[in-house]
């Protein structure tokens, strides 16, 4: 959703109607994942994709017959031997998308949404998009942290529905995760029938990376191509400069280790956040690592080093204390086996290592595997 709001933004605020398709779930080989979204212009622009091709066609006119109705529609894109390069997915998979138009009214409280999402403020729309009764079909929650003002928006039709869903929405939240979501026709966890969207927008993860060297510029590089607000940290200012790391979002000057404890202290690392340690130096490498190892969440921990580096770094985290359990954690040497030679190319193999450990990936060549080619966490 996020690569189609300045359009949406521009739309809504001059009144207009915009029909929008957003993949609320999808199986097997789906070509995109929950939270993408096309929207059809009052003027019939058509804007972002939510199958890379396939469906779009179809999904165009359907989302002008929900502009023209004022009803939405849940509808299953899938495989048809008939049609399969008409409405089909090609690939094999299928996509339930929920069809809807927004305008002020429908969705007034899009402004302060959009306006969270601009400040890096978290903020989760909740949707119903299926329900035993067609009138609860398009009610709409707005979920905020704790503390912030508002902390809800709107509702799903009854308080115990809302109770029950903000809840598991403030999760998902925290995650940073988009997931469709079912309960009983009220609300009820163990029941069926209804089913809400829950689509999170958190700020962007981080990737935090030690060491002012040539290999972090490129790590740094790719970062902020995959979406990661690139923090890069070293102790040593000469190296440590905006103008060597251009694509980082803030370079720092730090003791690694004091300035992870510190992220860690101030609340701002989670289970989305990423560390590369890329020093190579006992004497930052290993104290930050220490740290790192002992998070209680964050996603990936790797550090880069030769084999005899990583024996020897082993050693020095056994002997400051760190359990096995805390040293699994630790990938290293750091990326998957590519070949790779430059640093451009060691950032590769470091974010092909981050993405598998992501989705689940065993980083083989899918011309030698079978079955789907895109995991699903």
């Amino acid at each position: 959703m996020r690569d189609v709001l300045p359009e949406l933004k521009r739309w809504w605020s001059a009144g207009e109607t915009v029909g929008v398709g957003t993949v609320v779930a999808t199986f097997r080989s789906a070509p995109r994942q929950p939270g993408a979204a096309m929207l059809v212009g009052p003027d019939a622009t058509v804007v972002g994709s939510v199958s890379g091709g396939c469906v779009e066609g179809a999904l165009y006119e359907l989302a002008q017959e929900v502009m023209a109705s004022q009803r939405p529609v849940l509808q299953r894109y899938g495989v048809s031997d008939d049609d399969a390069f008409a409405v089909g997915l090609t690939c094999g998979g299928i996509l339930d998308v929920y069809v809807e138009e927004v305008d002020r009214q429908s969705f007034p409280e899009l402004g302060d949404v959009i306006a969270d999402i601009e400040a890096e403020r978290p903020v989760a729309v909740v949707t119903v998009i299926d329900h035993p009764d067609p009138a609860r079909v398009g009610r709409r929650m707005v979920v905020r942290p704790p503390g912030a003002q508002p902390e809800r928006q709107g509702s799903l039709g009854s308080g115990r529905v809302d109770d029950a869903v903000a809840d598991d929405a403030l999760g998902l939240l925290a995650a940073g995760r988009v997931e469709t979501l079912e309960y009983g026709p009220e609300g009820e966890r163990r029941g069926e029938g209804q089913r809400v969207f829950v689509q999170s927008f958190a700020p962007a993860p981080r990737m935090i990376v030690f060491g002012a060297i040539d290999f972090a510029a490129a790590v740094a590089r790719m970062g902020t191509f995959l979406g990661y607000r690139v923090t890069v940290c070293d102790a040593r200012p000469v190296f440590a400069t905006k103008t060597r790391f251009p694509s980082a979002d803030e370079v720092v000057v730090e003791w690694p280790h004091r300035y992870l404890a510190s992220e860690a202290e101030a609340g701002r690392l989670d289970e989305r956040t990423v560390v590369c340690v890329l020093t190579h130096d006992p004497k930052f490498d290993v104290p930050v690592l220490e740290v790192a190892l002992r998070l209680p969440r964050v996603a990936y921990v790797g550090a880069m080093g030769s084999r005899r580096t990583h024996e020897d770094r082993m050693a020095r985290l056994v002997e400051a204390g760190l359990t096995p359990e805390e040293l699994s954690r630790l990938a290293s040497p750091i990326g998957l086996d590519l070949g790779a030679r430059t640093p451009e190319e060691t950032a590769v193999s470091i974010a092909a290592e981050i993405i598998a450990l992501r989705w689940g990936g065993e980083g083989e060549r899918l011309g030698t595997l079978s079955g789907a080619i895109h995991h699903h966490g």
